[in-house]
């Protein structure tokens, strides 16, 4: 099975990108768009100067408990930039969106209670609400993580992407929003 068929079979339609869209990033965005692909894993990321967005992260089945989430993590992390991420909300009838929150409460990431992100799926036309988790080596604020998230939302998801789903995202403005006093709950405190 090739990398694109893992990250298929583990993620939802509505949060993948198509492949074609994955290897344009690579071969045209190659110098902050990368693939660190192993047996048990596939991580697809982009390392801007002052941050790291990972796209994609995929540890097997038969691999899970050993630890290879949190090396891949490490090398992330020896950067020493903030890392972002997009996760879904917890569904209590999936037990894999809680272990994975539970995952990067584990690896020290915060949930980002200060922005909101739900984004229309061109596959599917449906409106998907995200949570955005961060890792802050230096107390970034939620302020640069919202403007990394921009960033990263023009630079990647929406990269050609009339050119290639014969239409275009919505605009960030409308995607991400920013609130002074953070509205949401944190979903790390309901595993509490």
């Amino acid at each position: 099975m090739n990398w694109y068929e893992k990250l298929n079979q583990y993620f939802p339609i509505e949060e993948m990108k198509s492949k074609k869209h994955m290897e344009m990033l690579l071969k045209e965005k190659g110098d902050i768009y990368h693939k660190d692909e192993g047996k048990n894993h596939v991580m697809m990321y982009a390392e801007l100067n002052d941050f790291i967005f990972i796209d994609y992260i995929f540890v097997s089945k038969n691999a899970r408990g050993e630890g290879l989430g949190h090396k891949l993590l490490e090398k992330l992390k020896k950067k020493g930039k903030p890392i972002i991420l997009e996760v879904e909300p917890i569904n209590y009838e999936d037990t894999d969106t809680e272990k994975r929150i539970n995952f990067y409460k584990r690896e020290n990431f915060q949930h980002a209670q200060s922005i909101g992100y739900e984004r229309r799926s061109l596959a599917t036309n449906e409106v998907n609400k995200m949570e955005i988790l961060y890792w802050a080596p230096h107390n970034e604020s939620e302020e640069m993580i919202y403007d990394a998230m921009i960033r990263t939302y023009n630079l990647i998801h929406t990269f050609k992407d009339k050119e290639l789903y014969g239409e275009s995202y919505d605009p960030a403005s409308e995607v991400l929003t920013f609130y002074e006093d953070s509205p949401s709950q944190n979903i790390f405190d309901e595993q509490a």
